[in-house]
């Protein structure tokens, strides 16, 4: 992605630059793959370029993330016929470094809960927990219903709890109530 800007862009090119990493981060929750995310940032940039001018200033991220929804949304369409027509490939393996090991771990699990969801309740969720969009602004990024975010948010909170790559907390310990505390010690020759 170039770093100069055209002088006609309007704005475009400092808008693309300053996104950048969020709409990646975004769209790597979105697709599970960091080299697809960048792909399809650049597409929606791309395709939101094209639009620029028309698009109101005040509604320009809630474009952009709309775009970049839908752009997904078609990826996965897209890629559901070339699953089709491929064999399953087996997953490479990976060196793994020993002191971040727990935390990649944590981030594949993760990845591989939210990509079990649906793809609309994987985008409620990302824009949810990870954009900390409210309920009516991904309604209107998803161009649906508050009660349908909410159900898409409730039935993939549900998904991810019971997803076997993900543990749930542990317990903290069992406190003991104050009634069963040991006596205090009486000092020596009182009786009690």
């Amino acid at each position: 992605m170039p770093h100069q800007t055209a002088p006609d862009d309007d704005g475009f090119g400092a808008y693309a630059v300053a996104a950048w990493p969020r709409l990646v981060r975004t769209a790597q929750l979105l697709t599970g793959d960091f080299h697809e995310a960048e792909d399809l940032v650049q597409t929606t940039l791309a395709k939101v370029y094209g639009r620029w001018r028309w698009v109101p200033r005040a509604e320009i991220d809630l474009y952009v993330r709309r775009a970049l929804v839908n752009n997904n949304l078609s990826r996965l369409r897209r890629k559901r016929v070339a699953h089709l027509l491929t064999p399953v490939l087996p997953e490479s393996l990976r060196h793994r470094d020993a002191g971040h090991a727990d935390a990649v771990d944590q981030r594949t699990a993760v990845g591989a809960a939210l990509a079990d969801l649906t793809a609309r309740q994987r985008a409620v969720v990302v824009l949810r927990y990870w954009e900390d969009l409210t309920e009516q602004e991904i309604a209107s990024v998803l161009q649906c219903s508050v009660g349908t975010v909410k159900t898409h948010a409730r039935r993939g909170l549900e998904a991810l709890r019971r997803h076997p790559g993900i543990t749930a907390p542990a317990p903290a310990p069992a406190r003991r109530p104050c009634a069963d505390a040991a006596p205090a010690p009486t000092p020596s020759g009182a009786r009690r």
